[in-house]
């Protein structure tokens, strides 16, 4: 099926440089490039054994660099050398678990790396373009349970939070910069609990149960009253690409299903349910203190100013997911056809 691009995508062309593109969202976001026909350049890690990355084989990025973005010189080099037109920073320390176990190496991953790459770009010219993914999770908890908009203030709860909250500090610096220097136009792009096919991060609710379910083994769920934005993992991309094209003056977007986020509970229901093989499933009685519990996010902002919908429901984001491996475990389809049908679906109206 030939995939027809939104005019307002027509405008990104190469190169275009993306961080953490080994990792899940950017792996998923290496294939929508390819997609849409924009040359690319890919600066991570390299990728886990099982992770999507390698799953998917052979790509059509033009280069990589396997460079972590805390070495700044490493990073201002490559850089200077790829000149990019556009940018997509989604590298991170992204678990909040892994933040109490590394909080250090993950504010020097996720503040120091973001302040590395935005150094690094200033000099490019007000004609880049540049997206910074963060998270739902930079918002100071609220009483109510109301969902957070752009100009809410800050605040954090777990070393990850609070990194992410440096992050958006260090944006909003460099907006300041560009502002005064004529640097690259800046934007922070916010999103709930991304899911889809081929994650496998530890402690994550979707991975958790596709584990469970392939293993056939009995699943251990933590905090089921707890409630996410979920959103499968194509819909904030687009959303960030849809920024990469905007003319007006905002400089932070949420990503989000608009709805009232679904809990735990109902999410573990309805991915058992699509399976559709007996699991056995224990819910852990404590509240987990490290997470919290109540999250959703306000998207209006990119409804009105960019034209962004979600395509997938919560409900639906969290069946294909589970359709996904479903495809994958059976070997009636493979990773990169799987994720191929999801963007072509992606564009259809």
């Amino acid at each position: 099926m030939k995939i027809t691009i939104p005019e307002s995508l027509r405008s990104i062309t190469g190169p275009l440089l993306l961080t953490g593109h080994t990792g899940f969202k950017g792996s998923w976001m290496g294939l929508l490039l390819d997609s849409i026909g924009v040359e690319w350049v890919g600066i991570s890690l390299p990728p886990e054994p099982d992770s999507l990355y390698s799953l998917l084989g052979q790509r059509n990025y033009t280069k990589e660099y396997f460079v972590d973005i805390r070495d700044y010189n490493q990073l201002n080099k490559i850089v200077k050398e790829v000149k990019p037109s556009f940018v997509i920073h989604l590298a991170a320390q992204p678990l909040v678990l892994d933040s109490y176990e590394q909080p250090r190496q993950t504010f020097e991953t996720n503040v120091l790396g973001t302040v590395n790459l935005l150094d690094s770009l200033k000099d490019t010219g007000p004609n880049t373009r540049v997206v910074a993914a963060t998270t739902d999770k930079v918002y100071r908890a609220k009483t109510l349970n109301i969902s957070y908009k752009e100009t809410d203030p800050w605040g954090g709860k777990d070393p990850y939070s609070w990194s992410k909250v440096g992050a958006e500090a260090a944006i909003s610096a460099w907006q300041q910069i560009s502002s005064t220097q004529g640097g690259p136009k800046l934007f922070s792009a916010r999103s709930g609990n991304v899911i889809g096919g081929g994650d496998r991060s530890k402690n994550r609710l979707l991975p958790d149960l596709v584990t469970g379910f392939i293993s056939k083994s009995k699943i251990e769920i933590r905090n089921q009253n707890s409630t996410r934005p979920w959103q499968h993992v194509l819909d904030p991309l687009l959303g960030y690409l849809l920024v990469l094209s905007y003319n007006g003056f905002e400089s932070a977007f949420n990503f989000s299903p608009g709805v009232k986020s679904l809990k735990v509970e109902k999410v573990v229901e309805i991915a058992s349910k699509a399976w559709g093989e007996p699991v056995k499933i224990n819910y852990l009685k404590h509240q987990d203190k490290f997470e919290t519990k109540s999250l959703s996010l306000n998207s209006n902002l990119a409804k009105k100013s960019l034209g962004w919908t979600s395509k997938w429901t919560q409900e639906e984001s969290v069946i294909s997911t589970i359709n996904w491996w479903k495809r994958v475990t059976s070997m009636s389809m493979t990773p990169k056809e799987c994720c191929i049908a999801d963007i072509q679906e992606l564009f259809i109206d």
